[in-house]
Protein backbone atom coordinates (compact mmCIF):
# COMPACT_ATOMS: atom_id res chain seq x y z
CA UNK A 1 0.00 0.00 0.00
CA UNK A 2 2.50 2.30 -0.06
CA UNK A 3 1.96 3.68 -3.30
CA UNK A 4 -1.67 4.79 -2.44
CA UNK A 5 -1.64 5.29 1.30
CA UNK A 6 -1.57 9.33 2.69
CA UNK A 7 -0.35 9.15 6.29
CA UNK A 8 -1.72 11.34 8.91
CA UNK A 9 -0.30 12.23 11.82
CA UNK A 10 -1.77 14.62 14.54
CA UNK A 11 -2.61 14.73 18.27
CA UNK A 12 -5.51 16.63 20.48
CA UNK A 13 -4.36 20.49 21.17
CA UNK A 14 -1.67 21.66 23.83
CA UNK A 15 -2.16 21.58 27.79
CA UNK A 16 -0.65 24.05 29.67
CA UNK A 17 1.63 23.23 32.66
CA UNK A 18 1.99 26.54 34.46
CA UNK A 19 2.59 28.44 31.74
CA UNK A 20 1.02 31.46 32.05
CA UNK A 21 -0.41 30.49 35.35
CA UNK A 22 -2.40 28.10 33.43
CA UNK A 23 -3.37 23.92 33.95
CA UNK A 24 -5.06 21.97 31.53
CA UNK A 25 -6.41 23.14 28.17
CA UNK A 26 -8.82 26.08 27.99
CA UNK A 27 -6.97 29.16 26.73
CA UNK A 28 -6.59 30.83 22.81
CA UNK A 29 -2.65 31.01 23.56
CA UNK A 30 0.03 29.06 21.69
CA UNK A 31 0.05 26.52 24.50
CA UNK A 32 -3.04 25.52 24.47
CA UNK A 33 -3.65 25.31 20.76
CA UNK A 34 -1.17 24.32 19.07
CA UNK A 35 -0.66 20.66 17.99
CA UNK A 36 1.90 18.44 15.56
CA UNK A 37 0.54 17.82 12.21
CA UNK A 38 2.74 15.47 9.67
CA UNK A 39 1.12 14.48 6.25
CA UNK A 40 3.41 12.29 4.26
CA UNK A 41 1.74 10.36 0.99
CA UNK A 42 3.60 9.62 -2.19
CA UNK A 43 4.35 12.25 -4.75
CA UNK A 44 5.12 14.57 -2.05
CA UNK A 45 8.45 15.95 -1.26
CA UNK A 46 10.18 14.59 2.34
CA UNK A 47 11.72 16.04 5.30
CA UNK A 48 10.05 19.66 5.19
CA UNK A 49 9.16 21.85 7.74
CA UNK A 50 6.39 24.55 7.17
CA UNK A 51 6.32 27.38 9.30
CA UNK A 52 2.99 28.47 8.05
CA UNK A 53 -0.30 28.23 10.45
CA UNK A 54 -3.23 25.65 9.99
CA UNK A 55 -5.91 24.09 11.90
CA UNK A 56 -7.04 20.16 11.80
CA UNK A 57 -10.36 21.69 10.60
CA UNK A 58 -7.70 21.49 6.92
CA UNK A 59 -7.35 18.30 7.12
CA UNK A 60 -10.49 16.77 5.32
CA UNK A 61 -10.03 19.71 2.75
CA UNK A 62 -6.43 18.24 2.20
CA UNK A 63 -7.71 14.72 1.91
CA UNK A 64 -9.87 15.82 -0.71
CA UNK A 65 -7.23 17.74 -2.29
CA UNK A 66 -4.78 14.52 -2.59
CA UNK A 67 -7.29 12.49 -3.67
CA UNK A 68 -8.26 14.59 -6.43
CA UNK A 69 -11.98 15.00 -4.97
CA UNK A 70 -13.37 18.13 -5.04
CA UNK A 71 -14.17 19.85 -1.78
CA UNK A 72 -17.58 21.17 -0.26
CA UNK A 73 -17.93 24.69 -0.47
CA UNK A 74 -19.21 24.57 2.99
CA UNK A 75 -16.02 23.51 4.34
CA UNK A 76 -14.16 26.10 6.92
CA UNK A 77 -10.82 24.70 6.53
CA UNK A 78 -8.58 24.97 3.46
CA UNK A 79 -6.22 22.12 1.60
CA UNK A 80 -2.47 22.29 2.74
CA UNK A 81 -1.53 20.71 -0.25
CA UNK A 82 0.46 23.92 -1.59
CA UNK A 83 2.21 23.61 1.81
CA UNK A 84 2.86 20.05 1.42
CA UNK A 85 4.62 20.55 -1.91
CA UNK A 86 6.63 23.75 -0.85
CA UNK A 87 6.84 24.74 2.34
CA UNK A 88 7.64 27.79 1.63
CA UNK A 89 4.63 28.37 0.01
CA UNK A 90 2.18 31.24 1.29
CA UNK A 91 -1.07 30.42 2.95
CA UNK A 92 -4.64 32.40 2.21
CA UNK A 93 -5.25 32.57 5.04
CA UNK A 94 -4.56 32.78 8.87
CA UNK A 95 -5.88 29.41 11.26
CA UNK A 96 -8.97 30.21 13.58
CA UNK A 97 -8.97 29.04 17.31
CA UNK A 98 -12.42 29.72 18.86
CA UNK A 99 -13.03 29.17 22.45
CA UNK A 100 -16.78 29.28 23.44
CA UNK A 101 -18.61 32.29 22.02
CA UNK A 102 -16.97 35.70 21.20
CA UNK A 103 -13.33 34.27 22.09
CA UNK A 104 -11.24 33.74 18.74
CA UNK A 105 -7.20 33.56 18.33
CA UNK A 106 -6.19 33.87 14.72
CA UNK A 107 -2.62 32.72 14.56
CA UNK A 108 -0.84 33.67 10.86
CA UNK A 109 3.23 32.63 10.69
CA UNK A 110 4.56 35.51 13.12
CA UNK A 111 1.54 36.41 14.80
CA UNK A 112 -1.20 35.53 17.35
CA UNK A 113 -4.22 37.77 17.95
CA UNK A 114 -7.10 36.90 20.49
CA UNK A 115 -10.07 38.74 20.75
CA UNK A 116 -12.32 38.07 23.63
CA UNK A 117 -15.84 38.81 23.78
CA UNK A 118 -15.61 41.45 26.37
CA UNK A 119 -13.71 43.56 23.35
CA UNK A 120 -10.40 42.84 25.35
CA UNK A 121 -7.28 42.38 22.90
CA UNK A 122 -3.80 40.31 22.95
CA UNK A 123 -1.07 40.37 19.95
CA UNK A 124 1.97 38.63 19.91
CA UNK A 125 4.79 38.36 18.07
CA UNK A 126 6.08 35.14 17.72
CA UNK A 127 9.28 35.95 16.25
CA UNK A 128 10.45 37.71 19.37
CA UNK A 129 8.02 36.51 21.59
CA UNK A 130 7.49 32.82 21.16
CA UNK A 131 6.23 32.22 25.01
CA UNK A 132 3.47 35.16 24.65
CA UNK A 133 4.45 37.53 27.72
CA UNK A 134 4.98 40.48 25.62
CA UNK A 135 0.86 41.67 24.49
CA UNK A 136 1.62 43.84 21.67
CA UNK A 137 -1.95 45.05 21.65
CA UNK A 138 -1.29 48.58 23.19
CA UNK A 139 0.91 49.45 20.87
CA UNK A 140 -0.42 52.07 18.38
CA UNK A 141 2.41 50.69 15.61
CA UNK A 142 0.91 47.63 15.85
CA UNK A 143 -2.52 48.77 14.77
CA UNK A 144 -1.87 47.50 10.99
CA UNK A 145 -0.93 44.18 11.94
CA UNK A 146 -3.83 43.97 14.46
CA UNK A 147 -6.62 45.50 11.50
CA UNK A 148 -5.15 42.45 9.60
CA UNK A 149 -5.73 39.91 11.61
CA UNK A 150 -9.56 41.41 13.13
CA UNK A 151 -10.53 40.85 9.63
CA UNK A 152 -10.90 37.62 10.12
CA UNK A 153 -12.62 37.00 13.00
CA UNK A 154 -15.47 34.98 12.19
CA UNK A 155 -19.21 36.54 11.39
CA UNK A 156 -21.07 34.46 12.73
CA UNK A 157 -21.21 32.29 16.66
CA UNK A 158 -21.99 29.37 16.65
CA UNK A 159 -23.68 28.14 20.34
CA UNK A 160 -21.44 25.66 22.87
CA UNK A 161 -22.72 22.47 23.67
CA UNK A 162 -25.77 22.59 26.11
CA UNK A 163 -25.86 23.22 29.48
CA UNK A 164 -23.88 20.17 31.70
CA UNK A 165 -21.92 19.30 28.53
CA UNK A 166 -18.15 19.17 29.35
CA UNK A 167 -17.75 21.93 26.74
CA UNK A 168 -20.12 23.99 28.75
CA UNK A 169 -18.60 23.37 31.93
CA UNK A 170 -14.83 24.26 30.18
CA UNK A 171 -15.62 27.55 28.89
CA UNK A 172 -17.69 28.39 32.19
CA UNK A 173 -14.41 27.42 34.34
CA UNK A 174 -12.11 29.36 32.34
CA UNK A 175 -14.40 32.60 32.18
CA UNK A 176 -14.20 32.01 35.58
CA UNK A 177 -10.94 32.09 36.08
CA UNK A 178 -9.60 34.59 33.58
CA UNK A 179 -12.57 36.67 35.48
CA UNK A 180 -10.92 36.25 38.97
CA UNK A 181 -7.10 36.39 36.88
CA UNK A 182 -8.52 40.34 35.78
CA UNK A 183 -9.80 41.78 38.78
CA UNK A 184 -6.47 40.55 40.74
CA UNK A 185 -4.88 42.24 37.97
CA UNK A 186 -6.67 45.80 37.99
CA UNK A 187 -5.96 45.48 41.89
CA UNK A 188 -2.32 45.19 41.47
CA UNK A 189 -2.30 47.73 39.06
CA UNK A 190 -4.25 49.90 41.16
CA UNK A 191 -2.34 49.65 44.42
CA UNK A 192 0.93 49.77 42.62
CA UNK A 193 -0.50 53.47 41.53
Amino acid sequence: YSENTIVVLFSDHGFHLGEKQRWAKRSLWEDGTRVPLIISATGLPTGQVCTQASGLIDIYPTLLDLCSMSAEKTHEGITLKPQLKNAQARRRTPAITTFGPGNHAVRSEHWRYIRYRDGSEELYDHRRDPHEWNNLAADPKQEDIMQAHRKHLPKLEQPILGKGSTGHQAFEAAETFLKKQKTASSRQTTSDD
